[in-house]
């Protein structure tokens, strides 16, 4: 450990972090001493950490805003749970845990092309502009959704738009959403996907391509005038956002026998956004930790009935008060050792 750099000494204390938590997890669920309301929220604190630290990859490391990041997860979610029952309604694939695994795939594939799409004209623009685009591409893919109506008929995949008449069992049935999926996600398989996503974006950060992206952020002048190539750069932490989030979606569908798109609303991203702030821009372990206490603390705050999400906002303004204290902030440094600080800074 002595030998390790400051950076991966972080890296591998947020796996270290990740793993405990799953631990502790699962000791909890094998002693019979988690809650079953706790319980139901493990899949979804895991899609969330996902979401978070995807969308810190775009907004902290990229310096880009995007609103548009419950599109992505919408588009992963469908595409999961379409595939997910096809293979096993119409191939007949009876392995759970094999048609999870395609179907997160097949989620994450169907984003990331979503994302070439959306990114090649999106990605010229800046700042609130750029906001204001994928916000609207968000909602587009939110309406498309609700007139899409497909269906599974033997090996074969039915589509239609705004035509309900399509043969075959329907599975994602207009307005109505996805109706009567198969409950396949796992917490083991939130664990890794979480883990897989910290070792993408972490090892991104920390390569060459993460270095460019970061020097574009800081100045992208001087980056061009070093002949980085912009939009590569660009496309590629918003692609890679955008896979990671369809990955997520696919398994968030397929964790509820219905889900409708009204599921993927502005609302999303915006709570997604609020877990990267919180967490700290451009923080990965801040992200993961404050995606987990957000989507967690309603539920604890349940007690306290109409209070709890009048509760809930205070704490989100006390925590960024806090957070953006410098004289809080200079006194937690002054607590670091030196030895620790003069690590921090190299």
């Amino acid at each position: 450990m002595k030998n390790m750099s400051a950076k991966t000494r972080r890296k591998f204390l947020t796996y270290a972090m990740v793993v405990l938590a799953f631990v502790v997890c699962q000791v909890l669920i094998s002693q019979r001493l988690m809650s079953r309301s706790l319980k139901g929220q493990l899949i979804p604190i895991c899609v969330y950490i996902v979401m978070a630290v995807s969308l810190n990859l775009t907004v902290g490391i990229s310096g880009e805003l995007s609103l548009g990041h419950a599109g992505f997860m919408s588009v992963g979610a469908f595409t999961g749970i379409v595939t997910g029952m096809w293979l096993s309604k119409g191939i007949g694939l009876e392995n759970g845990t094999v048609c999870l695994v395609l179907s997160i795939l097949a989620g994450g594939v169907s984003a990331g092309i979503a994302g070439v799409l959306i990114g090649i004209p999106v990605l010229r623009l800046r700042g609130d502009y750029l906001a204001i685009v994928t916000l609207a591409f968000g909602e587009i893919i939110r309406n498309v959704v609700n007139c899409l109506y497909i269906s599974v008929d033997g090996r074969h995949v039915h589509a239609a738009f705004n035509n309900p008449n399509v043969p075959g069992k329907l599975i994602v049935n207009g307005p109505a959403g996805a109706t009567g999926v198969m409950k396949l996600s796992t917490f083991p398989m939130g664990f890794v996907l979480v883990m897989f996503t910290l070792v993408v974006v972490l090892n991104l950060i920390d390569s060459r391509s993460g270095r460019a992206i970061m020097a574009i952020r800081d100045n992208r002048i001087a980056a061009e005038a070093m002949g980085l190539n912009v939009t590569k750069y660009k496309m590629m932490a918003f692609v890679v956002s955008a896979v990671l989030a369809g990955m997520a979606g696919a398994l968030y569908g397929l964790n509820y026998s219905t889900v409708t798109a009204s599921k993927f609303k502005f609302d999303t991203s915006i709570l997604v956004l609020v877990f990267v702030v919180l967490g700290g821009i451009g923080n990965i372990p801040g992200s993961v930790i404050s995606a987990a206490l957000l989507t967690v603390l309603p539920e604890l705050l349940r007690a306290f009935s109409n209070y709890r999400m009048l509760i809930y906002a205070v704490v989100l303004i006390l925590v960024m008060l806090m957070t953006n204290n410098q004289t809080l902030r200079s006194t937690a440094k002054r607590m670091i050792p030196a030895k620790f600080r003069k690590e921090e800074r190299s």
